[in-house]
């Protein structure tokens, strides 16, 4: 049994070169792939024209994938995604977390058949945008991370969407593998600007917008500037203009984000307390994920436009005003897409609190509060959450729809 196995998986990893469909210029990435209950590793060397399978890994690589024999097989054969595979706890990686992602998307499937996720870079005025695609769907989604987060915090979002979605999870510029222009000013309205280029440049029309923290508000502004874009906004925990606390506005005003251009240390334990201080009972989280946000945060706040960007962002989220011309709490009013709201009532960041101001202002959207819930819904009550998200993105989208025709026919 365990020979016909090794023979299966020696086959199918022989087989990559004919499958592969080439990289992006410049492109060089050393992947090794460990299968434990084989105890056998292989390196995979790919180029913008070539892939190399190598059985006796020598080099270090870029990004270490591990799974089992079957797992490996069932991603080869296209019976499983390595969203769903990561999901379910049956595959892990270490290192670039982009590039283990993307690794089944250089690869045809069997038939011909194009690969069921793929990780690519859309060019738009200003900006790369960092893009996990995966689904078919004929309406698309896209999910938009939290401050200092990045597509990686919306892997399992993006497999409980993909069954009846086109989903795209984006790095926002500044955060994760997209480009960080330094003199971009990173609020509200800037990224706004760019999700919606994004959607022009993959003509998408209109979309689902799902967003977690700063991803949230993000979300919000696109809505708020172009809702005719917008299907539906479901927003996990959105960044919200402070009314209270804000006595340290002088000071922060003066602190300029140019300043976290000078190097400075920050240790991957800082990075996993923080992660683990957002989750309100870590028993429910796999406890790799703590080393996967640390290593992924890590790995882009080294660059310098990256700290630039999140100290820019951070800075703009707490000197948001609330109130009076232009203020946040008073656009608000005028939201149009239907909304659904999701906070944690443990969420050290963004207290639940909120829901109160936004049932005054917004009567009519509906709102959770999940009990024992920290700041990343998503991540610490995937299944809840994801439900939500895929019964109101239904019922809601719908109505819109039909409120869409009702106005264009009148």
């Amino acid at each position: 049994m365990r020979a016909h196995r090794l023979r299966r998986v020696q086959e199918a990893f022989s087989s990559l070169p004919s499958r592969y469909l080439g990289a992006e210029e410049d492109y060089h990435a050393i992947v090794q792939v460990r299968l434990a209950d084989l105890g056998r590793s292989w390196e995979i060397e790919l180029r913008p024209d070539r892939c190399k399978v190598h059985t006796s890994p020598s080099r270090r690589p870029d990004v270490v994938i591990g799974t089992d024999a079957a797992t490996w097989l069932a991603l080869r054969e296209g019976r499983l995604s390595g969203l769903d595979a990561f999901s379910s706890r049956r595959l892990w990686a270490r290192g670039d977390l982009d590039r283990a992602v993307s690794f089944e998307g250089y690869f045809r499937l069997p038939d011909d058949r194009p690969p069921l996720l793929r990780m690519h870079d859309v060019r738009v005025r200003g900006a790369r945008i960092s893009s996990l695609t995966a689904g078919s769907g004929a309406e698309h989604a896209i999910l938009i991370h939290g401050l200092g987060g990045t597509k990686s915090s919306f892997y399992e979002t993006v497999a409980a969407l993909t069954p009846d979605y086109t989903v795209h999870a984006i790095d926002l510029p500044g955060f994760g593998s997209s480009s960080k222009p330094i003199r971009a000013p990173y609020d509200a309205p800037f990224f706004a600007r760019h999700v919606l280029r994004f959607m022009d440049t993959l003509a998408i029309d209109r979309a689902h917008l799902v967003g977690n923290s700063m991803g949230g508000r993000v979300s919000l502004e696109v809505a708020l500037t172009a809702p005719s874009r917008v299907r539906t906004l479901a927003l996990l925990a959105p960044s919200m203009a402070w009314m209270r606390g804000r006595e340290w506005t002088p000071l922060v005003r003066l602190l300029r984000p140019e300043l976290a251009a000078l190097p400075h240390a920050l240790s991957s334990d800082a990075v996993r307390r923080r992660f683990w201080s957002m989750i309100a009972r870590p028993e429910r989280v796999d406890p790799a994920m703590g080393d996967i946000a640390s290593d992924e945060f890590l790995r882009t706040y080294r660059s310098r436009p990256a700290r630039i960007a999140f100290y820019a962002a951070a800075r703009n989220i707490y000197l948001e005003k609330p109130h009076g011309p232009g203020g946040f709490w008073t656009r608000l009013e005028g939201l149009e897409p239907p909304a659904l709201f999701v906070w944690g009532s443990e969420d050290r960041l963004v207290s639940a609190r909120f829901s109160r101001h936004v049932g005054a202002i917004l009567p009519d959207a509906p709102q959770v509060v999940l009990a024992e819930c920290g700041h990343v819904p998503q991540v610490e009550l995937p299944e809840r959450t994801h439900e939500l998200l895929r019964r109101f993105i239904e019922s809601r989208g719908a109505e819109a729809d039909a409120a869409g025709l009702s106005a264009a026919g009148a």
